[in-house]
Parts: structure tokens; sequence; C-alpha cells
């Protein structure tokens, strides 16, 4: 009992109002008891038939998580309980998940559901933005074997201006140099060794970067984060945002 997972009383208030009503179909069971066993779930990294007794049936968990996820129900909720604060500090960087031999035969194939080849084996890369807390405040999903540059753009382009952006070398590049600039934003990147135009860098400001990496050590902390059981990309995305949601209120 005492390794279960429950939301909380404060927790419960502030989702609850941004849960959808009125929906077509069966009532639904408890919310609360439901949604506190797909987070123990993804926290575990059991199996969902495993998934204890006290939080209900394993279908009506596993049902309600893949259901909501097709209807980017879990990353709505994630966008309207993130606040991301104009002018703070933001920092971008990426991690990757190995993917288990069960997330295999997703329909339309390895690119489609996210999943790619690289140095580390078949793995799928977690691109993120956190402020100067280490909070999440933008999540994407990609093939592993993508370039970081290419999801910070799409990533940046729905939160507000940050008074600076940390990001390691593989971000260094002009064309994001001059979208951070036109939005008021100074990169804090460090030059890659094979560039011959040099660009001023803070190496005081940099430093602060590591928050991004602690933010990865407790979205890893998940058991089914840091390994990928899921087949659907979908599915995958949605247990990041869950967590990241958790890490929100915990950090």
């Amino acid at each position: 009992m005492g390794s279960e997972f429950w939301l909380s009383d404060q927790q419960w208030s502030v989702i609850e109002p941004l849960l959808p009503k009125n929906r077509p179909g069966a009532r639904r069971v408890d919310d609360r008891r439901v949604i506190s066993g797909i987070v123990h779930v993804l926290r575990v990294g059991c199996r969902w038939q495993d998934c204890p007794a006290v939080y209900g049936p394993p279908t009506t968990i596993y049902n309600r998580f893949h259901r909501w996820a097709g209807r980017g129900l879990w990353q709505k909720l994630f966008s309207a309980l993130v606040a991301a604060s104009p002018c703070d500090m933001q920092m971008i960087d990426s991690t990757t998940a190995k993917v288990h031999r069960s997330a295999a035969g997703g329909k339309g194939g390895r690119k489609t559901q996210a999943i790619g080849r690289s140095r580390g084996g078949r793995t799928t890369k977690i691109h993120a933005v956190v402020d100067g807390r280490g909070r999440p405040l933008g999540l994407q999903i990609s093939p592993g074997q993508m370039g970081d540059v290419r999801a910070a753009v799409p990533l940046l382009q729905h939160l507000p201006p940050a008074y600076f952006l940390a990001a390691d070398t593989a971000y260094d590049s002009d064309a994001l140099r001059q979208y951070l600039t036109a939005r008021g934003t100074i990169p804090v990147i460090p030059n890659n060794p094979t560039r011959k135009r040099r660009h001023p860098f803070d190496a005081t400001a940099y430093r602060q970067r590591n928050v991004i990496e602690r933010m990865f050590c407790r979205l890893k902390d998940w058991r089914r984060i840091a390994t990928r059981y899921d087949k659907l990309a979908t599915n995958f995305q949605a247990a990041v945002h869950i967590a990241a949601i958790i890490i929100w209120w915990t950090n």
C-alpha cells in the first residue's frame, strides 16, 4: 500500500475542473482513482494488467490512458497547468529513451511511431524546454536519430520569449540564433569548434543549464519513460506529458 501513488487534494482540485465533461458513452468511474492508477503504472513500469487492484480493473486504467492520449487530452491538460513566465530564463535539450522490443509493430512503421536507430540502438528522443527552476514548459518526441536543433523552433514558438535561452553545441545554428534574437532572447550557446565566425558566449549564464539535466533525471525516474514500452507514439508522448505534470508540481 505504501508504494502506491495517489493524487493529493491540492493536485486534484487543480486537475478536476480541466477534465472533459458531458461526453457520450457510459458514465465514467472515479476519475481521481483511475488517473492515480495511470500515474502509478507509468512510475513503477509494470504492465497495465499488473496495476494494483486498489485502482480498479486494469482494462479501465489502460483504456482511459489510451483513449485520452488519442484525443490529445493529456497534452491539453499539461498546457493548461503549465504557466511559462515571460522574461524568465529557459533551457533546451534532449534525452533518449531505449525502445523495448514490445514497442515494435506500431501501425505506420518506426518513423510514424517516433522510433529510430542511433548509436544506442532503437531509441526515441525526448526534446524539452524548461524554466529557471527546471520545470518542463514544452515537450516533443521524435525518432532517436533526429538532430536536436530541428525540434527547437517548434518547441519555442508556443512559449513566451525568455530573457535568455541556454543550449549546448547541438543547437549552434545561425538560423536558431537569428530566430532567438528576433524574439528578444539572448542565445547562450557555445560555439561549435568548427565554426569560423564566432558568436559572443556567456559562460557564467551557461552554467545554469544543468537544471534541464536534473529535470531529465527526474523524468527518467519514471520507468515507462526511461524505457519505452508503448507501440504508439501518441501513448508515449502522453506518458511524458503526465510525468511532466507531476514534476511541475513537485519541483
